[in-house]
């Protein structure tokens, strides 16, 4: 690098404060590289990049309140010429298909060298790709997969009667059998019924999974964790009868 060339201006955002200034602090001694601004929330680093317009921005993956994902597109929609590289601390495809999806460059593991971080910003920052096209592309199938999958089971919710929903909600609430079966005026078996009718409409196997889709999709109204701890607890065992 000439000693006229600009360096590359990067903005690091990562809601551990100690790390993103550690990476900013071993960035920094990089001849090419000027760190602009390290921030902890994705609101702020929206804010920041929309007003200094850097080359670069190191995304952490897991943000409070605006996550990476938005906050990547927020980015992306302020500065153009702004190239994004998520971190993640997993080798998550679909974490990293979504990444792609939301306009990163491209997606880095928190525990590269940082000889190999700061290589990645200077590829980012010159267009070049960062991830191996295969990696690319099966993250993005992966994807592509479990869209397929939520759009099938949204469409599978769409054939629950309002009963089976009622019924649903009412599980969800960690309610016993006997609350629901009092409740709907009816007996233990015909609610045994309607919740295997619930499952098989599904396609899934437990009352849990079928919570999980319906609070996913949002045709029941989110309960508390403990409730769906107090659920799993109940599921039965295989073989053994499910009320």
């Amino acid at each position: 690098m000439g000693a006229s060339d600009p360096r590359i201006t990067l903005v690091i955002a990562d809601d551990h404060r100690a790390f993103a200034e550690a990476i900013a602090y071993a960035l920094g001694k990089e001849r090419d590289l000027e760190i602009v601004a390290v921030t902890t929330d994705g609101e702020e680093a929206a804010a920041t990049v929309a007003e200094r317009q850097p080359d670069v921005v190191l995304l952490d993956l897991q943000m409070p309140g605006v996550d990476g994902l938005e906050t990547s597109r927020r980015i992306r929609s302020a500065s153009q010429d702004t190239a994004v590289i998520i971190l993640t601390g997993s080798d998550d495809e679909l974490a990293h298909g979504r990444a792609v999806r939301a306009g990163a460059a491209g997606f880095f593991k928190k525990t590269a060298a940082i000889d190999e971080l700061a290589e990645a910003v200077r590829r980012a920052h010159r267009g070049e790709p960062l991830n191996p096209q295969e990696e690319v592309s099966a993250a993005l199938d992966r994807l592509k997969r479990v869209r397929r999958r939520d759009g099938d089971m949204a469409q599978r919710l769409e054939r629950l009667t309002p009963r089976e929903l009622q019924i649903l909600q009412l599980l969800s609430e960690g309610r016993s059998p006997e609350s629901i079966s009092s409740e709907l005026g009816v007996s233990r078996s015909t609610l045994r019924t309607h919740v295997q009718n619930i499952l098989m409409k599904l396609g899934v196997h437990s009352k849990l999974d079928a919570i999980v889709a319906a609070i996913r999709h949002e045709r029941v109204a989110i309960l508390a964790i403990e409730d769906l701890d107090d659920l799993a607890d109940s599921e039965p065992t295989p073989g053994s009868e499910a009320d």
